[in-house]
């Protein structure tokens, strides 16, 4: 590809300085697979603690000025106080995850379980949650459900489906008028047999049925080998109903690796469908947001690996020539068209972006300026003591 003309440069760059992405509390504490969590040195000990790190992150990225929170596992006495301490440390406290999974009562299901008191304990649950968005000012409340079944016959699949549609119902007319539901989807797992939310069609009927406050989220990681995923992201932006993405990468099942690891390629094409539906500004309302694990890599430079990944990518999908794409794709040029989309993908775009984090007073390099910051060494010797924060706390 030819060196962008000024023009174009400074249309990505205007894209790029508007940027946010979302991160984590969780990806900061210990957390990884079912197989094992591998307890670090300094991981934070309670939310407080989280969202410093996360405000680190933003201080040497610039483009992360959020941290999403996890009920309970970040449940304080003051949320208020929390989100007051997140504005001090330059940053907000983001969207509000449910946790209706991890309960023993939880084992036929939470809002789909046939017991009708274990339904309503995990509505309570989710009832409070926008009571704490209420405290915390957050916009959005994201609703997954590990719910399902794992034999043939086990629970009618009909009845499970009115059961979701009546808790969703309950919870999003309990919102105030400027908070969303987020309704995220997975294809398995932990039930093998039937999951109550497995795919975005499912998520985006509940959504329709709910009101345009209701918005499907896109988890990279929760689809089958294959998946076209920049497909889903262009039906549901035509359809006016992608509220989020959590961003992370998959090879085999799970899915909470770091965005762009895998499949960096996959990752610029979904971005290139962002940026070709003018659907990247803020005010299109698309939550950026990484949902990540970080089991056997430090956490803060995951993180910040990840925040970069997400950058290059878009970096790369601004630089795709539109009008030479749409030129190509009405004259019925196959290979030019394919060309216009892999000239930008090959363009190495980190001096760009490196000369673009100088002109905001960043270091070029937040990998490096992490490393000689001291802030591991730090958090590492003060953090020594107490529980460490984790699934479950």
């Amino acid at each position: 590809m030819t060196q962008p003309d000024a023009q174009t440069l400074g249309r990505v760059t205007r894209a790029l300085r508007a940027q946010r992405i979302e991160t984590p509390s969780w990806a900061y504490g210990n957390s990884g697979t079912r197989f094992k969590v591998f307890a670090q040195e300094g991981v934070p000990r309670d939310p407080y603690e989280k969202v410093a790190d996360a405000a680190v992150v933003h201080q040497l990225t610039g483009v992360a000025p959020s941290v999403a929170l996890h009920i309970p596992w970040d449940r304080v006495d003051d949320y208020a106080d929390l989100a007051a301490f997140a504005k001090e440390q330059g940053i907000t406290l983001g969207a509000i995850n449910a946790n209706v999974f991890q309960d023993d009562d939880y084992r036929l299901g939470s809002v789909t379980n046939p017991d009708p008191g274990v339904r309503r304990k995990a509505i309570g649950h989710l009832l409070e949650c926008v009571d704490i968005m209420d405290a915390t000012g957050s916009r959005d409340l994201k609703l997954w459900f590990s719910d399902g079944t794992n034999y043939p016959g086990q629970d009618d699949i009909r009845a499970r489906q009115d059961r979701l549609a009546a808790a969703l119902r309950e919870t999003y007319d309990r919102l105030g008028v400027d908070q969303r539901l987020l309704l995220e989807y997975k294809l398995f797992e932990p039930a093998f047999y039937m999951t109550d939310v497995p795919d975005w069609g499912t998520a985006y009927a509940h959504c329709l049925e709910l009101g345009e406050r209701a918005q499907v989220v896109i988890d990279t990681g929760h689809h089958a080998p294959g998946t076209n995923i920049e497909f889903i992201v262009a039906v549901l932006l035509r359809a006016g109903r992608l509220g989020a993405f959590d961003f992370n990468s998959r090879f085999y099942a799970d899915d909470d690796l770091m965005v762009g690891s895998a499949d960096p390629f996959q990752l610029f094409r979904i971005m290139v469908e962002i940026v070709q539906a003018g659907a990247l500004v803020p005010e299109a309302g698309i939550a950026f947001m990484l949902d990540q694990c970080h089991n056997i890599e430090p956490k803060i430079p995951a993180i910040i690996r990840s925040v970069l990944n997400v950058q290059e990518a878009t970096a790369k999908a601004l630089l795709v020539d539109a009008l030479a794409l749409a030129a190509a794709q009405r004259a019925g040029d196959v290979l030019g068209a394919n060309a216009v989309v892999m000239d930008a993908y090959n363009t190495d775009v980190r001096p760009l972006l490196r000369e673009l984090r100088t002109e905001q007073g960043l270091d070029p390099d937040p990998m490096a300026a992490y490393a000689r910051s001291g802030y591991d060494d730090k958090i590492r010797a003060e953090r020594a003591d107490g529980q460490q924060a984790g699934w479950g706390a």
